[in-house]
C-alpha cells in the first residue's frame, strides 16, 4: 500500500477457530491480548464467512477464488490439483518463496512444486481422557497436555517460521509465510497453562439442545456420539478447554509479532489471522462440526489484517467471503489472477474505504448418495473396532446418507437462508436472532423474505455454474 518493496505475507492460520470466541469479537470472557492488538493497530472485518464448514473445500476455495461446486471441491479427498490456479502458484510464478510450516489439508501431492518449503509437526501427545465404552469418549475431551509450552506441536510450527525470518536476508526473494496450526481443533485439549484458564461457570449461555425446526442431523449427531448422555456442564467446560486453547494461539501469536517487531517487518510485511471454519465448541449440546450445517458458528470465522499503511483499528461491518483472500493478497503483491474467480479485493477496506453493506455471502457443502466416494467412513464404518474418534462420523454418514445432503447458505447482514436437497430448510432474522434459535421457514411473516433470498441463490448459482478455462482448443483440425 504505497511500499515501492515487494510485500511479504504471514498468515496465521488456527484450525477451526470461530470469530465470536475471541475478544476483539466481543467474547466477555476470553483473554486474546495478541489478537486484540493486532485488530487496533490492523483492520478487523466483523462478518467473515468461509466457503465450506469442512477443512479441505474450505482452504480450497480459499486459495483459488472459488466455491465448492465450480470444481467439485466439496469433499476431504479432493485438493488442489497441478492444473488448478491458485494464490501460491501464482506467488511463486512472481519469485515468492513459499515457506509453509503445518498441516496440509490443500494442495494435492503433485501441486506441491511451488512450495520452497515445507514441514509440518505431527501433533503426538494429544490423549483420550475416557476409554472406549464410556459415554465421554466421542466427545473429543483429551486430557491437558502434560509438557512444556514449547513442546507442543504448534509452538514447533511457529517457532520454525521464527527461525525462518531470523535466518532470512535483506537480499532474499520476497516471501509468504505460512503458520496452518492445529489447535483450537478438537481434541479439546491444550497446555496445562491454558487448559484450566477458564471456570466453566463464568462461560455465557451456551446454545441449547433440542430447539424447534434445527435439522435431524443434530439429534443424530447427539445419539450416535452419546452426546445426548451428557450434561450442560460437560459442553461449558468443552467450550472453556476450547477458549483455552484460542489463548494459547494467541499466545504463539505474540510471539511471532514480536520477532516481527524485533526484526521490523511490519514496514513490508503483510500479517493476516483467519481460520477455515468455526466449531460448535459445545454449542446445541454438538462438538466440532457437519458438512451440511451452516450455522454462524461454524461459517463466521475471523480475519484481522495488518498491512503497511492500513486505517488502524477500522471495522469493516459488512460481509465479506474468507476465498476474498486470494484476490487481496495478489493486489498487495502487484500481481493480478488471470482465470475467472468471485471473490472479490478487500484492499479497498484496508485503507478505510466503505464496504457493501448489501453483499450476500454463500457457503456450501454436503453430498449426493449417487457419490459415495464422498463421504467420510467409506472404508471403516463397520469396523468392530469403534476406538478411532470419528467412527461415529463415518458411521451416521453411512448409515443415514442425508443427513450430509447437498447444502447452500445464502446470508446477508439480516437474514439467512440454508436450502438442502433432503428438506429441513432453515430461515432466521439475524437481527432479532443472532444465536438462530428459531427456525422461521414456515413463519407466514417471513415467506417473501425466503422469496427474494431464493431468487438471489438461484441467479447465483447461474453466475457461478461454472468458469471457462482462459485459453481455447483448435476447432475443425
Amino acid at each position: 500500500m504505497g511500499n515501492q518493496k515487494p510485500l511479504n505475507f504471514i498468515f496465521f492460520q488456527p484450525d477451526e477457530m470461530r470469530a465470536e470466541s475471541l475478544g476483539c469479537y466481543g467474547h466477555p470472557v476470553i483473554k486474546t491480548p495478541n489478537y486484540d492488538r493486532l485488530a487496533a493497530e490492523g483492520v478487523r472485518f466483523d462478518q467473515c464467512h468461509v466457503q465450506n464448514a469442512q477443512c479441505t473445500p474450505s482452504r480450497v476455495s480459499m486459495m483459488t477464488g472459488l466455491y465448492p461446486h465450480c470444481a467439485g471441491h466439496r469433499s476431504m479427498w479432493h485438493l488442489i490439483r497441478p492444473h488448478e490456479p491458485h494464490l501460491f502458484k501464482y506467488l511463486y510464478e512472481a519469485g515468492y518463496d513459499i515457506h509453509w510450516f503445518g498441516k496440509n489439508d490443500m494442495l494435492a501431492p503433485g501441486s506441491l512444486s511451488c512450495i520452497k518449503e515445507y514441514y509440518e509437526h505431527k501433533d503426538d501427545k494429544r490423549k483420550n481422557r475416557w476409554e472406549s465404552g464410556d459415554k465421554e469418549f466421542y466427545s473429543f475431551d483429551f486430557e491437558p497436555l502434560d509438557c512444556e509450552r514449547e513442546e507442543v506441536a504448534d509452538y514447533i510450527k511457529v517457532k520454525s517460521g521464527i527461525d525462518f525470518l531470523n535466518n532470512r536476508k535483506d537480499d532474499d526473494n520476497p516471501f509468504f509465510l505460512f503458520l496452518p496450526l492445529l489447535q483450537p481443533h478438537p481434541g479439546y485439549t491444550t497446555h496445562r497453562d491454558f487448559y484450566d484458564m477458564y471456570d466453566p461457570g463464568d462461560i455465557p449461555d451456551l446454545r441449547p439442545a433440542g430447539l424447534d425446526k434445527k435439522p435431524d442431523f443434530y439429534a443424530l449427531i447427539r445419539k450416535y456420539r452419546r452426546l445426548n448422555e451428557l450434561s450442560e456442564d460437560f459442553f461449558r467446560k468443552l467450550n472453556a478447554v476450547y477458549l483455552g486453547m484460542i489463548s494459547y494461539t494467541d499466545w504463539l501469536l505474540g510471539e511471532l509479532m514480536t520477532v516481527m517487531e524485533e526484526k521490523g517487518l511490519f514496514e513490508n510485511t503483510v500479517l493476516i489471522v483467519s481460520s477455515d471454519h468455526g466449531d460448535w465448541a459445545g454449542d446445541y449440546g454438538l462438538v466440532e462440526k457437519w458438512p451440511s450445517d451452516y450455522s454462524d458458528a461454524l461459517t463466521r470465522v475471523p480475519l484481522l489484517v495488518k498491512a503497511p499503511g492500513n486505517k488502524a483499528g477500522h471495522v469493516v461491518e459488512g460481509p465479506v467471503e474468507m476465498f476474498d483472500l486470494m484476490p487481496s493478497v495478489l493486489e498487495l503483491a502487484g500481481l493480478s489472477p488471470t482465470h475467472t474467480h468471485f471473490a472479490r479485493s478487500f484492499v479497498p477496506q484496508l485503507r478505510g474505504e466503505a464496504e457493501d453493506k448489501d453483499r450476500l455471502v454463500f457457503a456450501e457443502g454436503g453430498y449426493e448418495i449417487c457419490e459415495p466416494h464422498a463421504f467420510e467412513g467409506r472404508w471403516d464404518w463397520r469396523n468392530p473396532n469403534r476406538d478411532g474418534i470419528y467412527f461415529p462420523k463415518g458411521k451416521l454418514q453411512q448409515e443415514v446418507p442425508e443427513s450430509v445432503c447437498r447444502t447452500t447458505m445464502i446470508r446477508s447482514l439480516n437474514h439467512k437462508l440454508i436450502r438442502r436437497t433432503a428438506g429441513q430448510d432453515e430461515l432466521y432474522d439475524l437481527k432479532n436472532d443472532p444465536q438462530e434459535l428459531e427456525n422461521l421457514i414456515d413463519d407466514p411473516g417471513m415467506q417473501e423474505t425466503k422469496l427474494d433470498l431464493e431468487r438471489s441463490m438461484l441467479d447465483w448459482f447461474m453466475r457461478t455454474s461454472d468458469t471457462v478455462p482462459v485459453g481455447g482448443d483448435p476447432r475443425g483440425f
